[in-house]
């Protein structure tokens, strides 16, 4: 690659900066990444769903899984894009299949759950690197934007869960009322015979069309945080700088050469002749090897041992005597030990550099613990709700008060004192004289029974309609068939004033009578 070629401004960004370059990024190219990545994974996303047509849940957890091997082909298009080299669609799914290739099985595996995999992935395509090399180079690499990549697709996750959701609830105000009307959602949760398979296969479709948009961002902002992580290590800025000062400076050093050319052919006493050469350097006769400097006080000899023997001494050279008890078969065995404990010594530092490195991953992974926990604490709290009512007492929970019963209902009086002990005998007495009485006994009779005996929690906002949907809910037909056809005739005879017929009187009291066990209230 070639810096000077790069179609960004290539210099040193703080890591949420260098995220926003890769939106931009992603945004520049955004039909060839969306359509690419369109044309490679909905494919793939409609096999798994005619493959698992009754199992929607697992095609769409085979799919999420192997977004790896997708987030390939944006980086790709990405990466030849950055250095003004942008392939076309055909080209960027021509190679497609040969970006597979290098450490697949590795990337779906123990990899796939990594919170730094868009930061990680340009080591492996772009760099080539695998084993220990790319193991060394990513502990270089994550010394400093390990913590925003983590935090990338934590965020990330959300966002898709954000999106998809909406998509979701944006298809569902677009139903027509019609059809809305006819759904229940109990229905759609209790789904036994899969007759909802199709929705459950269209909300996968939802999520699918929202990794179209979010997941070329998602490996562009990664593949920014890897460019800004290089610029600082490798220093491409200063580099940058240097060569635009070396082709600011080539026109004006031929020019000073050529100038200072001419200034030396105009100089006095300077002839250049063609074809002159350069002679030999003769040995010079009077050096330090001279014998007139042999004869001296100080020869060269005598200042070489002086040195030697300063050099020998400290601070140039400090020797210490070490004794040492060892047994004599180890004597020999002791330089390849000593080599033995350096490597075992260089290898477990690397462990610990590298388990510094996972302190992410252990975070994350400890969050995700403590979250199962909390939710596996409601759900029993939530499963257990009416042990835990019973008991409330014990747990030092003072129980709340129940509410009185209301005395009157839709204008009656209904309290159990104001009537008499056996009302279906007051009843016929009152029905040949008073049968606007008569009924209205026995409705609030029924009204009283049901609220202090069957404890029905009906209140002065009720309506009838409202009361015979709670009497339903006992799950008693004969008491919801007396109180319908009771509430029926009081209601055409209070709103209708049309009198009941006169064989209506012996049907109510027998009815009265079969309902409650012939029970007179004292």
């Amino acid at each position: 690659m070639r810096l000077t070629d790069a179609s960004v401004a290539i210099r040193p960004r703080s890591a949420w900066e260098a995220l926003d370059l890769g939106v931009l990024l992603a945004r520049r190219h955004a039909g060839l990444l969306m359509a690419s990545w369109a044309l490679v994974s909905l494919p793939v996303f409609a096999l798994l769903c005619l493959l698992l047509w009754d199992s929607p849940g697992w095609a769409m957890l085979a799919f999420w899984w192997l977004k790896p091997a997708f987030e390939r082909l944006p980086l790709y298009i990405l990466g030849r894009a950055l250095f003004g080299d942008t392939p076309t669609l055909k080209q960027a799914l021509k190679a497609w299949p040969g970006l597979l290739k290098p450490q697949l099985l590795a990337s779906l595996t123990w990899r796939r759950l990594s919170p730094t995999r868009s930061f990680d992935l340009p080591v492996l395509q772009l760099e080539g690197l695998a084993g220990q090399a790319r193991s060394a180079r990513l502990a270089v690499l994550g010394q400093r934007d390990s913590a925003p990549a983590t935090w990338l697709t934590l965020v990330g996750v959300h966002l898709e869960m954000a999106l998809w959701l909406g998509l979701v609830s944006l298809f569902y105000l677009l139903l027509p009322q019609q059809i809305e009307l006819d759904w229940s959602w109990q229905s759609l949760i209790q789904a036994d015979a899969g007759d909802w398979l199709w929705l459950e296969h269209l909300s996968n479709l939802l999520y699918a069309l929202v990794l179209v948009l979010w997941e070329p961002i998602y490996v562009a902002c990664g593949f920014s945080l890897y460019l800004n992580r290089r610029t600082a290590l490798e220093a491409w800025d200063i580099e940058l700088s240097f060569r635009r000062l070396r082709q600011r400076l080539t026109g004006v050093a031929y020019a000073l050469v050529l100038g200072l050319g001419l200034l030396l052919a105009q100089t006095p006493g300077v002839a250049l002749a063609a074809g002159s050469s350069c002679p030999l350097p003769q040995e010079d006769p009077h050096g330090p090897e001279a014998p007139r400097l042999l004869q001296q006080p100080l020869t060269s000899q005598a200042a070489q041992r002086s040195i030697a023997q300063l050099l020998d001494e400290p601070p140039f050279e400090h020797r210490e005597t070490v004794t040492l008890w060892r047994f004599g078969a180890q004597e020999a065995a002791e330089p390849s030990g000593e080599l033995d404990l350096e490597a075992l010594l260089e290898k477990l530092r690397a462990l610990i550099e590298f388990w510094k490195h996972l302190d992410s991953v252990a975070l994350f992974f400890e969050v995700l613990l403590w979250a199962s926990l909390f939710a596996l604490l409601a759900m029993l709290a939530w499963r257990y709700r009416d042990w835990l009512a019973a008991f409330a007492g014990r747990l030092g929970v003072a129980p709340r008060p129940a509410a009185a019963p209301p005395s009157q209902l839709f204008g009656l009086e209904v309290a159990p004192q104001s009537l008499p002990a056996d009302v279906p005998g007051e009843a016929e007495r009152l029905w040949a004289e008073q049968p606007r009485a008569a009924l209205g006994l026995l409705y609030r009779a029924l009204l009283s029974r049901l609220l202090h005996d069957y404890r029905l929690p009906l209140s002065g906002a009720h309506t009838e309609a409202e009361m015979l949907r709670l009497v339903a809910t006992l799950e008693q037909g004969e008491l919801d068939g007396f109180s319908r056809a009771l509430t029926q005739h009081w209601q055409n005879l209070a709103y209708g004033h049309r009198l009941p017929p006169e064989e209506l009187k012996a049907q109510l009291c027998d009815g009265w009578r079969r309902l409650f066990a012939g029970e007179v209230r004292p």
